[in-house]
């Protein structure tokens, strides 16, 4: 497949892009007028460097011990773990050679030491991604056509990407790169930054190497009360090097003729070495947006509060790094719209048993029992698959009614009072009111 691709190419003019920066250019000369001074920076001196070292391997392994979950998106919009033969194998098992963490690692190394990222895709006749490799950056070079395809050009690698040169479309390479100053298609490591301080703190650290070397006695002048040759003074110096000097230092010397030996002190600036190789130490982790204790530069902060640390370290250094990734991996493996890549920062954004608990006891009014026993890895029991709330809690629909029914009470007329009722005659009025009508007849028939 490889093959077709390089013969495919060859009809088309390809030219690497134009930059002024990359690493190649970083290793002559890191700044104007180093190229004069005779100032170079070597690729692999640098990264012996303890900072840019620990720096790297620090956020590579914290990277790569995060598991990636194939999500999907359902109709209400939430994102869940799914699995898919499309795309889980090649998640959980890269290539043939590296497990899951391994390759993550070099994905990771690879675009912190050079800036550039390739991972090679192999198919297979579906057409399906199955393997994927990350290549040697010094053996892939971007290349443009005149109509502005982009191609990579990949150099013999026998793990790979075969025996022989290929020319393949970008479709089939996964390009994660970062800190594009030059160009879009060439990042640029941290180290394009820090490599002076880097130099430094090695020289430091081979200067004090030697100085210990010599049993930490610095140099001296021996001294003689008259004139003498040239050839006695050089005899004299062979003589005294040779036989109390390096592994011979603390030896008892005999002198004679008023020769007299004074030691070289190491003044107070000299003194300041260990403060120097601190701060080039503290100039790296800034390029990396490291914090400086993470690598055992300076002291921790003193808020006991590992979970506020690890965010931190997460929101300025990790997230760019993790989203960039997720967002290749989604467009590298031709994900369709509503599924993708999400690495689990549980494994990284821990905290302490006592917080841990604190915010699952927070949390259940909005995550039901089972959700919350999942954090801590147990198994969901009768009756967790409920959020659970106190008796006194309402609902907004129910205190919106209330209110509702409030205000139109409070804004309804007076109720007007009934009519009182006529009272009714009793016995005794109607028996009156007979008399009083008998009386009134007899009267009548009277006259």
């Amino acid at each position: 497949m490889l093959r077709l691709f390089r013969r495919k190419a060859r009809e088309k003019a390809l030219r690497q892009p134009a930059t002024g920066g990359g690493w190649r250019s970083m290793i002559h000369e890191a700044a104007p007028g180093n190229w004069q001074r005779n100032v170079e920076i070597d690729q692999t001196a640098v990264l012996a460097f303890h900072a840019v070292f620990a720096c790297m391997t620090l956020i590579a392994r914290d990277i790569a011990k995060l598991r990636v979950k194939l999500v999907v998106r359902d109709t209400s919009g939430i994102w869940s773990e799914t699995s898919n033969a499309a795309y889980s194998p090649v998640l959980r098992k890269p290539n043939s050679y590296q497990t899951r963490i391994q390759f993550w690692e070099s994905w990771i190394l690879s675009k912190l030491s050079h800036g550039n990222a390739y991972i090679l895709k192999v198919r297979d006749n579906r057409g399906v991604v199955i393997q994927m490799h990350v290549l040697d950056p010094h053996r892939v070079r971007p290349l443009i056509s005149d109509d502005g395809q982009v191609f990579y050009e990949i150099q013999p690698d026998n793990l790979a990407a075969g025996t022989q040169q290929v020319v393949v479309p970008a479709r089939e390479i996964i390009h994660d790169r970062f800190n594009t100053l030059f160009h879009p298609l060439v990042g640029l490591s941290p180290i394009y930054a820090s490599g002076l301080a880097a130099t430094q703190g090695l020289n430091i650290q081979n200067n004090s190497a030697a100085f210990f070397g010599n049993a930490s006695t610095p140099g001296g002048i021996l001294s003689a009360p008259g004139a003498i040759t040239d050839e006695t003074a050089q005899r004299l110096k062979s003589h005294w090097e040779t036989n109390y000097s390096g592994r011979s230092a603390g030896k008892i010397a005999v002198l004679g003729d008023n020769l007299k030996f004074e030691r070289l002190a190491v003044t107070a600036k000299d003194a300041e070495m260990v403060d120097q190789l601190k701060w080039t130490a503290e100039v790296v982790c800034s390029t990396f947006h490291v914090p400086p204790y993470k690598i055992g530069v300076g002291a921790l902060p003193s808020y006991n509060n590992v979970q506020a640390l690890n965010v931190e370290y997460y929101t300025q250094c990790l997230q760019s790094l993790i989203e960039e990734a997720e967002l290749c991996l989604d467009e590298g493996l031709a994900m369709s719209d509503g599924i993708g890549t999400e690495f689990d920062l549980d494994g990284l954004l821990r905290m302490d048993s006592v917080t841990q608990m604190d915010v699952l006891e927070r949390s259940k009014n909005v995550l039901t029992l089972d959700e919350r026993r999942a954090r801590l890895d147990r198994k969901p029991i009768t009756g967790g698959a409920t959020v659970y709330m106190q008796e006194q809690d309402h609902s907004i629909e129910a205190i919106a009614a209330r209110d509702k029914l409030l205000i139109a009470q409070s804004e309804a007329p007076a109720p007007v009072a009934p009519p009182a009722p006529e009272p009714e005659p009793d016995d005794t009025d109607e028996a009156l009111w007979m008399l009083e009508a008998k009386m009134m007849r007899a009267a009548d028939a009277r006259h």
